[in-house]
């Protein structure tokens, strides 16, 4: 069975869109390229929502939310969203802006809202009254890596993951994401976290350094356009940390990146000093602030 079959079909944003009273429609196959193209060279939210656009299309389950649009009276492009278990918006107008943040109000299965620092000030303000209430605000640095990428002594044995490294992986990743958000997707949708990492691994997203004590080094494309490669969840193991493995690995992987992108992007917590550290050193350039919204259920 095909492994979209396997996953878990997630409504379209609880339907938000239904009845069109707020000039936003869902976003059809025949405006992707214009979506896309709205999108380029913009946030990290454009970016993983180019990454989407580009692996799912539009109207797929996988994306766990529903794209739409807003246009102007003359039918041009104002604003493109995800709304859904994440939250994305890059509105272009007030009015889109006004008009995507009392959709999402409308979305009580929503998870996190991530944004540039001043845009997610803006939609908060027309979002909160109404809207689920902030569980966990995170602030996050933008970094971006281009080349050339500085040298780091020694091999690194970096490699795509296969099915084998999932249950290693899955570990890494649940543990991550408890710490950055407070939620283990273990507990919470334990089928889902499973069947979506697997396929990033099935689409040689996630990249991976193992020894024979396991897991040394992981980090997962999230996104991979033309433009730039966003990553999420890089890791290095505890006992291995200020040794230079780290270095090697993201050397290595950057290197492989950049043969196909322009740019290497990341977010990472404002109170994680060492990872910022980490970054730096292996050639990453602060590019911004982004606010991470982690909201409570309804």
């Amino acid at each position: 069975m095909p492994l979209t079959a396997r996953l878990k079909k997630q409504p379209p944003a609880e339907n938000v869109l239904a009845g069109d009273p707020l000039g936003v429609h869902p976003l059809a196959e025949a405006d992707r390229e214009e979506a896309l193209a709205f999108l380029a060279g913009r946030s990290v939210g454009a970016i993983f929502m180019s990454g989407l656009l580009y692996d799912n299309g539009p109207g797929s389950p996988l994306n766990r939310g529903a794209f739409c649009v807003f246009r102007g009276g003359a039918g041009e492009l104002e604003g493109v969203a995800l709304i859904g278990h994440a939250t994305l918006v890059e509105a272009r107008s007030e009015r889109a802006l006004e008009a995507f943040a009392a959709l999402a109000k409308r979305c009580h299965t929503a998870h996190v809202i991530v944004g540039e620092q001043s845009e997610v000030e803006r939609f908060w303000a027309r979002y909160h009254e109404g809207g689920q209430q902030p569980r966990r605000v995170c602030r996050e640095l933008h970094l971006e890596l281009r080349w050339p990428v500085p040298a780091a002594e020694g091999e690194a044995s970096l490699r795509r993951a296969t099915p084998d490294d999932l249950p290693a992986v899955i570990e890494v990743n649940a543990d991550m994401a408890e710490r950055e958000s407070g939620v283990n997707p273990l507990e919470t949708d334990p089928e889902g976290f499973r069947q979506r990492t697997l396929r990033r691994i099935e689409q040689g997203r996630v990249w991976v350094g193992t020894d024979d004590r396991g897991l040394l080094f992981k980090a997962e494309v999230m996104a991979e356009t033309p433009e730039v490669a966003y990553l999420e969840g890089v890791y290095v193991r505890p006992e291995d940390r200020r040794r230079g493995v780290g270095r090697r690995s993201m050397s290595q992987l950057a290197r492989t990146l950049l043969a196909n992108s322009r740019v290497v992007t990341l977010l990472v917590n404002d109170e994680n000093k060492g990872a910022q550290s980490f970054f730096l050193a292996t050639g990453f350039r602060l590019r911004g602030y982004y606010d991470t919204i982690f909201l409570s259920r309804m």
